[in-house]
């Protein structure tokens, strides 16, 4: 009788677990389902039901998106921040750490703490200073006053977390680098990198959502509308077409579309590389 009751109980519990992460599934699926759904309606058809599948898949939302004559110097815009933001804090990053976690000199850990200090600081803190700061030098509605803000919001998480991983690194296989006669650059580049391919595709994933996703840098330091980025850009679209949603919808399909890609293609890399550094030597 006690076995039963155990068994009830435990049965009890994993359905109401379940359940509660089935509900937290829909909540977080639900965004994407409306805005993918609703891209596929016209006007008319949106207004009969904005949550149900439409009737007639049409396109013509996405027609008046690709009339956009700005459309593709956007997302030119934004694949330039993106990637050079990216590559930059993976190299930067990745010598940081390397430095932090394997050469002894005085100050290591202050500067350590110092930067993971830098993770709990509001960009929006920061926006005003720089803005007046930028604008001294020139540097506003310039590429450059944008990668530098990237970089400097992202790097103390990817130093973080591959000091984290680093660590980790049984300090043997080091030492017999150097007994083969690599500098400590020839360790990093030919022992740590490619040991440490979990975390760096976790940051890749990381940096590339965050960069491509963000809104309100892009916006006040890149006024100019050619040097908009896509999703600053569709922001546009929405207020041009306010009345008109799916071609709103439409606009933020073809903005998370590739990054959505990315992340279905990687998500194993993601997990993996996100609990890499918790295991320890």
């Amino acid at each position: 009788m006690d076995i039963l009751l155990i068994k009830i109980k435990r049965l009890g519990s994993n359905v109401l677990k379940h359940s509660i992460l089935l509900f937290l599934t829909l909540i977080s699926v639900y965004p994407l389902y409306f805005v993918i759904v609703n891209s596929f309606k016209n006007k008319a058809s949106y207004n009969i039901s904005k949550i149900g599948f439409p009737q007639t898949v049409v396109l013509d939302a996405f027609k008046k998106v690709f009339l956009n004559e700005l459309l593709p110097r956007w997302l030119a815009n934004t694949l330039i921040l993106t990637t050079t933001s990216v590559f930059l804090c993976l190299l930067f990053g990745s010598l940081a750490a390397f430095s932090l976690s394997r050469m002894k000199f005085k100050g290591r850990i202050f500067i350590l703490n110092s930067i993971i200090s830098l993770m709990v600081m509001p960009v929006i803190v920061m926006i005003i200073p720089l803005f007046v700061l930028f604008g001294r030098f020139h540097l506003n509605n310039n590429y450059l006053s944008v990668i530098i803000i990237y970089v400097g919001v992202l790097l103390p998480f990817n130093i973080y977390l591959l000091y984290s991983y680093f660590v980790t690194i049984p300090q043997s296989i080091l030492d017999s680098g150097k007994i083969d006669g690599c500098s400590n650059f020839q360790i990093y580049l030919r022992i740590i990198l490619p040991l440490s391919k979990s975390a760096m595709m976790a940051l890749l994933v990381y940096d590339l959502l965050w960069a491509w996703n963000e809104f309100l840098i892009s916006l006040i330091f890149m006024q100019r509308d050619k040097l908009r980025t896509l999703m600053v850009g569709l922001t546009l679209m929405q207020g041009r077409y306010a009345i008109n949603v799916p071609v709103i919808m439409a606009g933020l399909v073809l903005g998370i579309l590739p990054i959505l890609i990315l992340y279905i293609f990687t998500q194993k890399y993601f997990i993996k590389g996100l609990v890499a550094g918790s295991l320890k030597e």
